[in-house]
């Protein structure tokens, strides 16, 4: 009989001696005791009970209730459920959940809707003088409430006659934006123009050119694109196929040297500061699209992910589950496309009153002095951000600041202890979500290394699977029944959620099937439908979540299951090693994949392929050794700092292709020696086995 169903059976027994009108509360103290005392000194104080009898018969309880504290003490677990010790934290932070679920629903029951944006215009009402926004960096300001509504009004009174003009939009199709860091606040302006008049908006990574920028701008549905004046010749290398595509496009600026393209900067100084008519964006619904970001295309082209209103919101009350107030001052350095910077960034301090301090990009060296000069309380990070910080020259001002929580995701576990203990006890909250996922974790009690915390009651709210996956159809396994198979506690499976009405998924913007490929349908019944979130995750007793791996980084090789993530661990390591990026390239003749690393050598450090050699025989079992080695001068990394795989897997370990020093695993050798073409040949016609 499992732990919980014994705890079951003690509640129906406690009823049960209720409903006879017999006392429950020996069966209760004989659990407690047993618990809290241990079974030795739960035994003692029993068996001094028994000379003390007399004494004690005035005091005693009916035998039913006796009967049931001997079969509670006879039938109970010696030590309580891991999962126990978290129960008033647990319902702490359920209680929160709920609180903040009951103000969502009000606010989207609102006719007309309440938006984010119509919080946005009371908070400029009510706090007009307020300084949401500080820039950092050349040419760095603040932006008070007053100031910004005042932008987003005209803008919105300039988009509208440019929108409303014969060559401009019908309905409401989103606007692409298309804009670099030094032009945030106007951006920001533009976009909250864009949002009272309903009209959702596609923010474009700027660094795209060619193909990718073709593709993300036309997969959003855009008719309109505004760009950046600095991203001149971006734009002119793909105008072409966007005017075939019947898109008009505006510089934000006062000029246009690009014929074909308009220019937006004149209209938006004389258009007028009135309030725009909430009437405007009338017909707008908690489903209706809010925003489009993209997904990271690490694996392929970005696909613009669809984000509702409700969605918005929701994203948006994770500062309260945080902790974070209107008088904490929230620092990023992630970008406006990515949803970290533009949602819980900027946005979330928009909703919340607080201020945020953007910086235009990431540095390490002046992370801790900007916090210090603006007095942040809340850092926002994601991927390798901390890593690097604790990667810096130490400094005797390291722990003068005033940081207090740090909330982010992907934090290794190696990481998060550095962190603290170089730069203090800064509370660190590490959440799990994606763009378009429909649910999210939050690691609430602060264990290092896990991305989120479950409980019985969150799981009831958003249910969940892990179950068996296949590495090379990257898909669940099911059994004679049809079912996914669920993993066992501490075992890695695939995170499925639950797609239901309070937690549905929107998808993303474009041909439906893109959406119905990330589908999972029958899991644990007939008809039900999840969300394959691609993620291998662990759960362990306790309820703690733990990140394995990315299904399509996950390899087989010797049939066994190798973990990306688990070999750039122990390949980070090695001294002479700066950064490593782990991979499963095919091999001519072989079944499945077998691991290859790109590495970065440390500064002034050169590779030393017997060193390791003897740590990958020593660290990894011979499955998970990667057997090719490409050195790069850097690792190419999204602006999210993901290790970029899909270029590094085609290219494979191709002599003729990769222009980087490579190197072979020789076990005759014990080293990693370089790869000859001859060696090339060889290991593609099979007479050199791995």
């Amino acid at each position: 009989m499992g732990v919980w169903l014994r705890l079951f059976f003690l509640l129906l027994l406690t009823l049960l001696l209720r409903g006879l009108g017999q006392s429950a509360w020996p069966a209760a103290v004989a659990l407690a005791l047993r618990w809290l005392l241990g079974d030795r000194t739960c035994c003692v104080l029993l068996g001094l009970a028994v000379p003390a009898r007399c004494w004690l018969v005035p005091w005693m309880p009916h035998w039913l209730s006796l009967a049931a504290a001997a079969l509670t003490l006879a039938l109970m677990p010696v030590q309580p459920p891991p999962g126990l010790r978290w129960l008033p934290t647990d319902v702490a932070f359920m209680v929160k959940m709920l609180r903040l679920g009951l103000g969502l629903r009000v606010r989207m029951s609102c006719r007309p809707l309440h938006t984010f944006v119509d919080a946005f215009e009371l908070r400029a009402r009510t706090q007009p003088d307020h300084v949401p926004l500080v820039c950092t960096g050349p040419g760095g300001c603040t932006v008070t409430f007053r100031e910004l509504d005042a932008q987003a009004c005209r803008a919105a009174w300039a988009l509208k006659a440019e929108l409303g003009s014969p060559r401009g939009l019908p309905a409401r199709e989103p606007v692409a934006l298309l804009v670099l860091a030094t032009q945030t606040i106007p951006a920001l302006g533009l976009w909250l123009g864009l949002a009272k008049l309903g009209f959702p908006v596609a923010w474009i990574n700027p660094h795209s050119r060619g193909a990718p920028l073709v593709h993300s701008v036309l997969s959003s549905g855009a008719q309109v694109l505004v760009v950046d004046p600095d991203l001149q010749q971006n734009l002119e290398e793909v105008l072409p196929k966007l005017q075939a595509e019947n898109l008009h496009c505006f510089y934000l600026g006062h000029s246009s040297p690009t014929p074909g393209v308009g220019a937006l900067g004149a209209a938006l100084d004389v258009a007028p500061v009135e309030p725009v008519p909430a009437d405007l964006r009338a017909g707008i619904t908690p489903q209706s699209p809010a925003l489009f970001i993209y997904t990271s295309g690490t694996t392929g082209l970005p696909k613009p992910a669809i984000l509702t209103h409700e969605r918005l919101l929701q994203m948006c009350g994770m500062f309260h589950l945080c902790g974070v107030t209107a008088d904490d001052v929230i620092y990023t350095v992630l970008p406006l496309y990515h949803v970290m910077g533009l949602v819980l960034g900027v946005l979330s301090c928009l909703e919340l009153g607080a201020t945020c301090v953007l910086a235009p990009k990431f540095s390490a060296s002046y992370f801790w002095d900007d916090c210090r000069k603006h007095g942040v309380t809340v850092i926002h990070y994601v991927g390798e951000v901390l890593r690097y910080l604790c990667g810096t020259p130490q400094r005797p001002e390291d722990r003068t600041h005033t940081v207090r929580l740090a909330m982010g995701n992907g934090l290794r576990a190696d990481v998060w202890k550095t962190f603290q203990q170089r730069f203090g006890p800064i509370r660190i909250v590490e959440v799990y979500g994606s763009t378009e996922g429909n649910v999210g974790f939050v690691n609430y009690p602060g264990r290092c290394g896990a991305l989120g915390k479950i409980s019985c009651f969150l799981r009831m709210l958003s249910p969940f699977e892990l179950v068996q996956f296949n590495t090379e159809a990257e898909e669940p396994v099911r059994n004679n029944q049809g079912f996914c198979i669920p993993v066992g506690p501490g075992e890695a499976g695939l995170l499925l959620t639950q797609v239901l009405n309070r937690h549905p998924f929107v998808g993303y913007r474009g041909p439906r099937e893109l959406t119905e490929r990330k589908l999972v349908q029958n899991v644990r019944r007939w008809g039900d439908v999840y969300y394959n979130t691609g993620d291998v995750l662990a759960m362990d007793h306790e309820g703690f979540l733990y990140f394995r791996d990315r299904l399509g980084d996950t390899f087989r090789w010797k049939g066994e299951n190798v973990s990306t993530r688990e070999v750039e661990g122990v390949l980070s390591l090695v001294d002479f090693l700066q950064e490593v990026n782990v991979y499963g390239v095919s091999v001519p003749g072989c079944e499945g994949k077998v691991g290859m690393a790109a590495v970065q050598l440390a500064s002034g450090q050169t590779f030393d392929g017997q060193r390791l050699y003897q740590h990958v025989r020593a660290w990894l079992p011979g499955y998970a050794a990667p057997h090719f080695i490409r050195v790069q001068d850097a690792l190419e990394i999204t602006s999210t700092f993901k290790l970029v795989k899909s270029r590094l897997v085609r290219e494979g370990f191709n002599v003729g292709v990769v222009a980087d020093p490579l190197f072979v695993l020789d076990n005759q050798a014990q080293a990693f020696r370089p790869l000859t073409p001859d060696t090339y040949r060889a290991l593609c016609e099979g007479t050199w086995r791995l």
